[in-house]
C-alpha cells in the first residue's frame, strides 16, 4: 500500500512539474513574439494617420530606382536588401511611428521584420504602393 502511495505521489509530482514547464514555456514564447514585432494596418487607417498627426516617418523599402519612378509624398528610401544594424543612422528614434511599405506588400513585411529584431518598437506595415489610392510624387 506504501509503495502504491509513493507512485501516486510521484506522478502527480511530476505531472504538476510537466504542466508548469509547459506554461513558463508557453508564456516566454508569447513575450518574445510580441516584443519583436510591428502591427499590419490597412492603407486607409494609415493615411488618417497621416492626415491627422506628425512626428511620422513613411519608409519605402523598394530599390531606388522604384522609388525614383513614384513614392507616397514625404517617402525616404531605405531598400529592404540594406535594412541591417546601420539602418539607426538614418533611423534613429526607434520608438518613433514608421509607416513602411513597398510595391505589393512582400517586402514591407520582411522589413518591418527586421526592424522590430533591431528594436523599434512602433511599426505600422501598410501593404504596397501597387494598391495606394492616393496622391504620390
Amino acid at each position: 500500500m506504501k509503495i502504491l502511495k509513493r507512485i501516486y505521489l510521484i506522478g502527480i509530482t511530476i505531472s504538476g512539474v510537466t504542466w508548469i514547464t509547459g506554461c513558463t514555456s508557453n508564456n516566454m514564447k508569447s513575450e518574445e513574439l510580441t516584443k519583436n514585432s510591428y502591427e499590419q494596418i490597412t492603407q486607409e487607417a494609415a493615411k488618417e494617420i497621416m492626415d491627422t498627426e506628425d512626428g511620422y516617418i513613411i519608409l519605402d523599402v523598394r530599390t531606388k530606382d522604384e522609388y525614383a519612378g513614384g513614392h507616397i509624398k514625404n517617402a525616404i528610401c531605405i531598400p529592404n536588401e540594406t535594412i541591417d544594424e546601420t539602418v539607426t543612422d538614418s533611423l534613429p528614434d526607434k520608438d518613433q511611428l514608421i509607416f513602411v511599405y513597398c510595391r505589393s506588400g512582400n517586402r514591407s513585411k520582411q522589413a518591418a521584420a527586421k526592424l522590430a529584431d533591431l528594436g523599434y518598437t512602433n511599426i505600422k506595415e501598410m501593404g504596397g504602393i501597387n494598391t495606394w489610392s492616393y496622391e504620390i510624387e
